[in-house]
């Protein structure tokens, strides 16, 4: 039997009262219980620490407790696994505590990179890479560019007119439940940069107050006038209805030769949109600040 997170929590709680005081007395709770039967089963006398309502803790117990989990090979009380990876954890001990450990995804992103010759594989358009976030050097990319799809990411060209502006930028895929956590890092990362950070996804309700709720500075989008024969009210999913009102009061809010007005119009008075993947035309950075 593992000693149960909540109770190594509970112990560790203890073991921080027991350097102020001798002894310290618990009502017998869920966590209290749980270090009752591992002591049972691990044979550990409670004697008379323990009654029917309390067990009371003192450093010859925990130094006891101790002993167990160290000839088991398990983190002895004090060292948290919580946040650790696997290969941190197998470090500590044979105790794995999958509920509180870093996800393998959780520093890891999306990136798409110009060709990169590799041997016994056909060259694709771009390369795509699973990294870690650390690994990247940012001062080596001018601009980023969050591409929402995973579709359209996998597809995604950086050499468009409207980047040419932009050497080497870094295309990387804004994630989703496995991704999402290594983006908003790198997004946190980014955004001291101060360099440019180019949206490109769906142009709807939801997707255009997402992209102004972050740190991105410009929307990749088609020109007005293309997207204006091409949107379709067919884009406008009526559960995004209620994500309008944040975005009207953003459209008052615009003087009308800001480059992102008519597209917030075209998008709320005319009740159209556009999927990523339907998008084409010449495309065109629209500022947001």
């Amino acid at each position: 039997m593992n000693l149960p997170s909540r109770a190594r929590n509970g112990l560790n709680g203890v073991a921080r009262e027991l350097l102020r005081q001798p002894t310290v007395e618990k009502p017998r709770g869920q966590w209290v219980n749980d270090v009752v039967a591992w002591c049972h089963q691990h044979d550990i006398d409670l004697a008379t620490r323990i009654t029917s309502k309390t067990l009371r803790f003192d450093g010859a117990l925990l130094a006891q407790i101790n002993d167990v989990l160290d000839s088991a090979r398990i983190a002895p009380l004090g060292r948290s696994l919580s946040g650790l990876t696997s290969s941190a954890q197998a470090k500590e001990g044979v105790e794995e505590d999958k509920a509180t450990r870093e996800s393998p995804r959780a520093r890891r992103v999306l990136v798409s990179f110009p060709p990169q010759p590799i041997a016994g594989l056909a060259i694709e358009p771009r390369a795509i890479r699973d990294v870690d976030v650390h690994t990247l050097k940012l001062s080596a990319f001018s601009a980023m560019i969050q591409v929402e799809n995973l579709d359209s990411f996998y597809e995604f060209s950086a050499e468009l007119p409207a980047l040419s502006d932009y050497v080497n930028p870094l295309v990387v895929y804004r994630g989703d439940s496995h991704y999402g956590g290594g983006f908003a890092l790198l997004a946190d990362a980014w955004h001291k940069t101060q360099r440019p950070h180019i949206y490109a996804g769906d142009f709807d309700v939801k997707g255009v107050t997402l992209v102004l709720d972050s740190s991105a500075t410009h929307l990749l989008l088609p020109t007005i006038g293309w997207l204006t024969q091409n949107a379709t009210p067919f884009h406008v999913p009526a559960e995004q209805f209620p994500y309008q009102r944040r975005l009207r009061q953003h459209l008052a809010a615009l003087p009308s030769a800001h480059p992102l007005h008519d597209y917030l119009t075209l998008l709320l008075e005319k009740q159209r949109g556009l999927k990523q993947q339907w998008f084409g035309g010449e495309m065109v950075c629209v500022g947001l600040v």
